[in-house]
């Protein structure tokens, strides 16, 4: 039996999730951080045991690294557990043992595989990233346009000589000229991409508070008003030129894609670069490009923008207005928390008790156990807890405004309407199914909706029995159904249908169906 492509998917995953185990707070975590920075920091790293624990000193000394991780018979599990993980793999090169630990582990060499390299590099990278904003590389529109307007006359140049002559020296060049205009231009736009992603990321960050110092107001206004209209004004200004060519481009995408074809030595199961295959084709159109349906990213930042500034007015009037009719509470609440940071803590409890009202209570169970990691840990030290809107600006949490309209949706109604419809119908199509199976039900057998009316006339007429041996009616008075029960000693009733047969011992079953206005209506 072959494997299921969704387990193998599945699989695989894990296996690459585990390249991030290193990075975990755990205890050795700096340790594995620092071998796989030095795996990484040169090409084809190939190190034993031994050349690790010694780059690992260097470390130690400066005091990067715990007493006692940089010594031989530490850094051999820590490498043992690195390749488990799948960060590191075994070199093929053998080398001389310098201890007899390096002996026992088989002179073994490590070498770092190519998704560890890339956890990596990704890891460093977040570690530089600054907190602030990310400036948005504007320059790259122009640039973009530019190199699509170049790429048009590259494109046609390559399809000609590729015609006439696809091995001559001339047909090569203009490949390679294809292929340098393409991959400058995927690398334009993925910076592009990145900034503008990075740059509304820190925005939605930002938005998020609903407090801002004066100071914060005034920069996040000239951050908002002024710096992202010029990023908005410039992807607007560029992006109908840049369309268009894309759009011109489109005809002659597969024949570009071909004639970008990767060396044969790299073999079928490759990484291509970017601008290699229709999809990335597609993706970057759809960057600058709606589609029916599918906005595009251009319109996506113009609504964010729109809806960045609407939130830093609202942040601005909130914090002049204090959010409501009401003075803002949040001065109060701010010097009430200087004065928990000042007080003892005998004075922070009558300080808690006299702002909130809420004294200790007396109780005879045990005391509970701390929630907290260390209870030695200062409160200003400890997690903070958010304290919401209504509290800070009116302190209370009623509830304001009106209370919102049900809105009308006819579509939800109208299928609510038919749901009800078809399950009136399947009800009454059951009721017209007991009764005619009723004349002779020892050879009926009875669909499943059919049996589950009749289990359901059964236990009502089970139910309304006063003893074991006394006999028992139920009536659908919708449908004027009836089912009655007479126990009957020696007398076995056995009910067949499509999901088994339902046997009755010492009790005989009647239906009837009585005449009613809704069963003549469907006839």
């Amino acid at each position: 039996m072959e494997p299921d492509p969704e387990s193998q998917l599945g699989a695989d995953a894990q296996r690459r999730l585990q390249l991030y185990a290193y990075l975990q707070p755990r205890e050795h975590h700096r340790t594995y951080l620092a071998i796989m920075r030095l795996f990484t920091s040169t090409l084809l790293a190939d190190l034993s045991a031994g050349e690790v624990a010694s780059a690992l000193a260097a470390v130690e000394r400066d005091g990067d690294l715990d007493i006692g991780e940089s010594h031989i018979d530490v850094v051999i599990p820590r490498l043992r557990q690195l390749v488990e993980w799948g960060n590191l793999v075994h070199g093929r090169r053998e080398t001389i043992a310098s201890s007899i630990a390096e002996f026992q582990q088989g002179s073994m060499r490590y070498q770092v595989g190519k998704l560890a390299v890339r956890v990596q590099r990704d890891v460093d990278e977040l570690l530089r990233v600054p907190e602030g904003a990310r400036e948005v590389s504007r320059e790259l529109l122009p640039a973009i346009e530019r190199g699509l307007g170049e790429l048009r006359e590259t494109v046609a140049a390559a399809l000609s000589r590729a015609g006439r002559d696809p091995g001559s020296l001339p047909a090569r060049r203009a490949r390679e000229q294809l292929a340098e205009r393409v991959t400058t231009l995927f690398l334009q736009h993925a910076e592009l991409a990145a900034t503008v992603r990075d740059f509304y990321a820190y925005l939605g960050q930002v938005l998020t508070r609903h407090h801002l110092a004066p100071e914060e107001i005034s920069g996040f206004r000239n951050l908002l008003v002024e710096y992202i209209q010029l990023v908005v004004e410039d992807v607007l200004r560029h992006t109908p030129s840049i369309a268009a060519a894309l759009a011109e481009l489109a005809p002659t995408r597969a024949e570009l894609v071909g004639l970008l074809r990767p060396a044969e030595q790299l073999g079928t199961v490759i990484e291509r670069t970017r601008g290699r295959a229709e999809a990335d084709w597609q993706e970057l159109t759809d960057w600058f490009a709606d589609r029916p349906g599918k906005p595009s990213q251009v319109t996506a930042l113009r609504d964010a923008t729109t809806r960045a500034i609407g939130a830093l007015l609202a942040t601005v009037r909130r914090a002049t207005t204090g959010g409501g009719l009401l003075p803002s509470r949040r001065a109060e609440l701010v010097a009430l928390a200087a004065r928990f940071d000042r007080a003892t803590p005998d004075e922070a409890h009558c300080l808690y008790a006299g702002a909130f009202g809420l004294h200790s209570a007396r109780n005879l169970l045990p005391a509970p156990e701390h929630d907290g990691d260390d209870e030695h840990t200062p409160w200003a030290d400890g997690p903070a807890v958010d304290v919401s809107v209504s509290v800070r600006g009116r302190g209370d949490r009623g509830a304001r405004g009106r209370t919102s309209r049900i809105m009308d949706d006819p579509i939800t109604e109208q299928g609510l309407l038919a749901a009800a419809r078809e399950a009136e119908e399947q009800r009454e199509a059951a009721s017209a199914e007991l009764a005619e199976a009723a004349k002779d039900l020892d050879s009926a057998v009875l669909s499943a909706t059919a049996l589950s009316a009749l289990c359901e006339l059964l236990t009502l007429a089970m139910a309304q029995r006063e003893g074991a041996g006394d006999p028992g009616s139920a009536t659908d008075q919708v449908r004027g159904l009836t089912l009655r029960l007479t126990p009957s000693t020696g007398r076995t009733t056995n009910i067949r249908s499509e999901a088994g047969t339902l046997t009755l011992r010492d009790t005989v079953l009647d239906i009837t169906r009585a005449e009613t206005k809704r069963g003549a209506d469907a006839r």
